[in-house]
């Protein structure tokens, strides 16, 4: 008997409970794909304002930094010497079109005189000869003084477009001339963003990019948004507008605009972001969070549940980011159960499931 009862009293621990893991089971989905590039912003029209004739900068007529509109006078060069190329211009041709009345004159007074042969032929062909010479020096002294015109009219300098000026790069009292860059006019409403989209990419969407009519490279005529750098979302939405015409061998890219509205001129050329859209659709996408998913060594693994409950070790092939989700494209099954949060467990472990609660901001 107490042979017994010391037998019984060193009887085996019952064996550990099975570890907890979360998990989610895979479903078909139908979500959106959702791409970003890397933007930089630019003027619609960017003008660049310089003289067409050389002289002293003698005003500047606007506000740096400013809106000015087309036509708008932003500077002026010292008229003097233009205005007295004018004058002697227009001297020039009043001397020619005197010589022309008397040419003229001439002519009416001798061609009579010549049919009556009362003068010889040759005099006549000689008037005739100086008045063809009379009215080229009118016409050539009429082209000099529309030349001094377009100089007295070219010392001020005006506004090639509506938009906003940039600081002057030229001081009052400069010499200037047509190499000088006085200043900038960008149209910044629209404002264009310049991305760069990847030949693959581009050749996906290539057909309706180049398709009359169409409203945007992706489904639907996607909006774009645009997101600043300091992380704000743009209020407002932009547009495609246009394929650069070669794709660039160094980087294997082709340059895409869009334009977006700014009126309020709170988008400025020079400025970087990211211009988001939504590419395409998907109606069977299988999807794991992130946090289930580990690199290793360039290539991705998960820890899947069997059926028979032990844990395993899955290779996968990941494709786009759903948020804080990945789109598996290779690897993984619809009904699949894939380990999220749990216990570090080695291949073959029995483990026990509950469902991983997503939250708002856990998917």
């Amino acid at each position: 008997m107490l042979f017994d009862a010391c037998g019984s009293s060193s009887a085996a621990p019952p064996p550990p409970a099975p570890p907890d893991v979360h998990v989610v089971t895979l479903a078909p989905e139908r979500v959106v794909v959702t791409t970003e590039w890397i933007a930089t912003l630019d003027g619609f029209v960017n003008a660049q304002i310089r003289p067409q004739v050389s002289g002293y900068l003698l005003k500047r007529n606007y506000e740096e930094g400013a809106f000015v509109r087309k036509g708008q006078v932003l500077f002026e060069i010292d008229p003097r010497p233009f205005d007295s190329v004018l004058a002697q211009a227009r001297a020039q041709l009043g001397e020619a079109e005197a010589q022309l009345g008397k040419t003229e004159h001439d002519l009416e007074r001798d061609r009579p005189l010549a049919e009556q042969r009362a003068i010889a032929r040759s005099q006549l062909d000689n008037d005739v000869q100086a008045n063809l010479g009379a009215q080229a020096a009118v016409k050539s002294a009429t082209a000099a003084v529309h030349t001094a015109e377009l100089n007295v009219g070219f010392t001020k300098v005006i506004s090639l477009v509506d938009g906003v000026a940039a600081i002057a790069t030229a001081q009052i009292g400069d010499l200037v001339g047509p190499a000088t860059l006085l200043t900038t006019v960008s149209q910044i409403d629209p404002i264009k963003a310049y991305f760069p989209l990847s030949e693959q990419d581009y050749l996906q969407v290539a057909g309706r990019i180049n398709g009359r009519g169409a409203k945007g490279p992706w489904a639907g005529g996607a909006a774009l948004t645009l997101i600043l750098s300091d992380g704000s979302i743009y209020p407002r939405t932009g547009s495609f507008l246009a394929a650069d015409r070669e794709i660039d061998a160094k980087t294997g890219t082709i340059r895409i605009s869009a334009t977006f509205p700014n009126p309020d001129r709170i988008l400025r050329p020079g400025g970087y972001g990211r211009v988001r859209a939504d590419t395409r659709v998907r109606t069977d996408a299988l999807l794991v969070p992130q946090r289930a998913v580990t690199e290793l060594q360039g290539s991705f693994q998960v820890r899947v549940v069997g059926a028979d409950d032990k844990v395993s070790t899955k290779t996968v092939k990941v494709g786009e980011r759903v948020g804080s989700r990945w789109v598996v494209e290779e690897g993984l099954q619809a009904g699949t159960r894939v380990v999220v949060e749990g216990a570090a467990t080695r291949d073959g472990t029995v483990v026990h499931t509950s469902a991983f609660a997503e939250t708002a901001g856990g998917r």
